[in-house]
């Protein structure tokens, strides 16, 4: 009997992180909430196709730039998870889930594409990206905030809070009082 449940955890917990990525997606933005089985591949860096709505001088394109790339980074599975605190807004307040969030099977699937950024006053950003879980799109033209900090634009909490609130209690992370 140990066996099959060994091995009922073995094929549940990669179709619970595919889960957890689009119910936290659909949860964290005022956006789209559709999703595509259909796998492409969606690599975590930079997006040429990036846009700054706001009037556009110089310094919007270098803000443009910057949060795709921290935004993207944040998202990526190869971004250390001091690096990724660096990169979230209030990120000291969200150190253990953030370490317990890249210990779980999903974050080693999950990356980011930014599709557009609004910048919306000189610290703040609504950012319209897509998510992907090994390979595959689990959320397209979802919409969340960044914010200037200390010089960085950096993923705001509130999309990671988003991602807590939904998707704690299917890979066992609590979520820290700050997301109150």
């Amino acid at each position: 009997m140990r066996f099959h449940h060994t091995v009922r955890r073995v094929y549940l917990a990669p179709v619970l992180g595919l889960v957890l990525v689009a119910a936290i997606s659909a949860c964290s933005s005022g956006g789209s909430s559709s999703s595509s089985s259909t796998p492409t591949a969606t690599p975590a860096s930079s997006s040429a196709s990036s846009t700054a709505t706001a009037s556009g001088a110089t310094g919007s394109a270098a803000a443009v730039a910057a949060i795709t790339t921290d935004w993207n980074k944040f998202f990526s599975s190869s971004t250390p998870n001091s690096e990724r605190v660096d990169l979230l807004q209030n990120g000291s307040e969200f150190s253990s889930a953030i370490s317990a969030f890249a210990k779980s099977p999903l974050a080693a699937a999950v990356s980011s594409k930014v599709d557009s950024v609004t910048l919306t006053s000189s610290t703040t950003a609504n950012v319209k990206y897509d998510l992907t879980a090994g390979g595959a799109a689990v959320a397209s033209g979802q919409t969340g905030t960044a914010v200037l900090e200390d010089g960085t634009w950096k993923v705001g909490d509130d999309v990671f809070c988003g991602l807590l609130k939904e998707g704690a209690s299917i890979i066992g992370i609590a979520v820290p009082a700050a997301c109150s």
